[in-house]
């Protein structure tokens, strides 16, 4: 990892969001439905294992009735779940539909002493991801000043040449061409080419 991306390019450093927690009202019925949906069962399947009647449990999924405690316990022994698990909020399921094409040649180009840089899938924001392809023209271990370290993990894939992966807790590791690796990034970590030209290589990093 370039030992001064994030510096140079703070919007793309991938940091904790704080979220505040909403407390939404209760949606029985919807959980119910997302319950017996994940069991793969039909109203009346799942009325044969509770013991409540079909359209009773159609209305308490559509909202139109609440079930008694008694009510309750039964959908909780019939499905074979924890009573506390209907209480849970339902999930949400949203597709954001978020896309961002980089063609061959067309990141945005990042050079450093050690690494030359093309950011992939720039244009997106608060990704939970920060993929990049690098030229690595570090030849030795002593082209850096000290250990790469920074949050997160890190995936390295070899595209092209090879390279010796230098980290901090573990022997180096020769990769050659089609070899990854996936370590965590806040152990120091450095990268050197082996190859006579600059290995070619892709680095996803993951908050």
């Amino acid at each position: 990892m370039a030992e001064d991306i994030f510096d140079e390019y703070p919007s793309l450093t991938l940091q904790k969001e704080s979220r505040e927690e909403n407390i939404a009202p209760l949606k029985l019925g919807q959980r119910l439905k997302e319950i017996r949906l994940s069991l793969n069962l039909t109203l009346e399947e799942a009325s044969q294992r509770t013991g409540l009647a079909r359209s009773t449990l159609s209305k308490i999924e559509n909202e139109q009735i609440s079930p008694t405690f008694q009510a309750m316990q039964k959908l909780a022994t019939g499905l074979q779940i924890d009573m506390p698990q209907l209480f849970e909020p339902p999930r949400e399921n949203v597709a954001t539909g978020r896309r961002d094409l980089t063609r061959k040649g067309e990141g945005r180009p990042h050079p450093t002493p050690t690494y030359e840089h093309e950011l992939l899938a720039s244009q997106m924001t608060n990704k939970k991801m920060m993929p990049f392809k690098s030229k690595v023209r570090a030849r030795c271990f002593e082209d850096y000043s000290d250990w790469v370290r920074h949050d997160g993990e890190e995936f390295l894939l070899i595209l092209e040449g090879s390279v010796t992966l230098f980290t901090e807790f573990y022997e180096p590791l020769d990769l050659t061409e089609g070899d990854s690796v996936y370590y965590d990034a806040s152990m120091g970590h450095m990268l050197t080419s082996t190859s006579d030209d600059d290995a070619l290589i892709l680095w996803v990093t993951a908050k």
